[in-house]
């Protein structure tokens, strides 16, 4: 088998920011959840936010991108944008559902987060977590979540599958991006809410809220949302070859078989198993585990995204750059290396990562989990 070997570092890239768009209809008028007193917060923490943009970075980058080549297919399979493996076309071609995940302690445990291919973690009002997962194939899904309400990065993260976003409910700072016509969702307060998510008599509202794929389905239907990746885009990730294995085995290269983000209220940590060459989630002083299931989340890679954020209002509500770039962390196989991530394309782009010399980074084939980490808190990040 053979290996790849990347060096590491920190490196300053460029955001080239360009808006581009697709016509899609919206979904029908939404409430929110509360008013806000100047609506206006988001959109200002955002124009701060791309106004700290460094003049010194240069344009990356250097090295192998699969950033907009065509896909590889053969017989009835293609590579998959989530995972880099080889996946049936019906699945591989249908666009993934992105569904916003409730991690307090009384929502655990969750169901069918097993399924997400790739899982964000963010933290929300009061430090507490909030999760997405991103399911490429979620056919046999009868319960996803519980599901809670949509916060405005979430959204941006989501856009970079062009996936489709489902959510229960929104604030009113998040409305004028829900209904921009490139954000295609499903909300538990809009019309379609009955149909996407029901709700559970063993827990209590607002923990009990979960979507199937039905439901999901059903209401991508009804909304007349497309179905298949549109034909401009171009993925997130580069993923290593099937005979290829990263290793990260540079002179920058790191141990890391224990990592904690450094989050405060579910104090979450990674472990590496080398048998099976994969990170095990815990969190809450135990293991993380899918309701459906009973197995143990875990992941083959492992992203802490470092964003530079604000808190947008007096009620708590916070804002993450998504856009202007920073510094990160890749991990995998019991080694890490630190880069920088830059967004291209504007909104309907994608976040990709580099090292030091600019190569982009090649991802291990497989599941892969995104931290996002508050740029002021990165001493609270543990990799041992």
């Amino acid at each position: 088998m053979r290996k790849i070997t990347m060096a590491a570092g920190l490196l300053a890239l460029v955001f080239s920011f360009s808006m581009t768009g697709c016509s899609q209809g919206a979904e029908p008028a939404m409430q929110v959840e509360e008013e806000v007193e100047d609506i206006n917060a988001y959109a200002d923490f955002e124009e701060r936010a791309a106004a700290t943009v460094s003049e010194n970075v240069t344009e990356a980058a250097a090295g192998r991108t699969d950033y907009g080549k065509e896909r590889e297919r053969k017989d009835g399979k293609v590579r998959s944008y989530l995972t880099g493996k080889w996946v049936d076309e019906e699945v591989g071609d249908h666009r993934p559902v992105a569904v916003m995940l409730n991690n307090i302690k009384e929502a655990q445990p969750m169901s069918g987060v097993g399924s997400a291919d790739v899982i964000y973690e963010s933290v929300v009002e009061g430090s507490l977590t909030r999760m997405m997962g991103i399911f490429e194939d979620y056919r046999n899904l009868d319960k996803i979540g519980s599901v809670r309400s949509c916060r405005n990065y979430f959204v941006y993260y989501a856009l970079e599958f062009d996936a489709i976003y489902a959510h229960y409910g929104q604030s009113a700072y998040a409305v004028s991006l829900l209904e921009k016509d490139y954000v295609d969702n499903l909300s538990g307060l809009s019309s379609i809410g009955g149909i996407v998510f029901y709700r559970t008599s063993d827990r209590v509202a607002p923990h009990n809220a979960y979507a199937s794929a039905k439901g999901i389905d059903e209401g991508i239907r009804k909304l007349g949302y497309r179905t298949t990746y549109r034909d401009d885009y171009k993925g997130k990730f580069t993923f290593a070859h099937d005979d290829e294995t990263v290793t990260l085995s540079g002179d920058d290269g790191y141990d890391a078989t224990r990592i904690a983000p450094g989050y405060l209220i579910n104090k979450p940590w990674f472990e590496y198993d080398p048998s099976t060459r994969k990170y095990y989630r815990f969190q809450y002083d135990d293991k993380q585990i899918d309701d459906l299931t009973g197995e143990q989340l875990s992941v083959d890679n492992i992203v802490l995204q470092y964003s530079s954020w604000e808190q947008v209002d007096d009620k708590g509500y916070l804002g993450f750059d998504c856009h202007s770039g920073g510094k990160m962390t890749y991990i995998t196989n019991g080694r890490a290396v630190d880069g920088a991530w830059i967004r291209y394309d504007g909104d309907q782009g994608a976040v990709r990562y580099y090292d030091a010399e600019g190569n982009e980074i090649i991802f291990n084939q497989g599941k892969t989990w995104i931290c996002i980490i508050q740029d002021t808190y990165g001493d609270n990040v543990e990799i041992k």
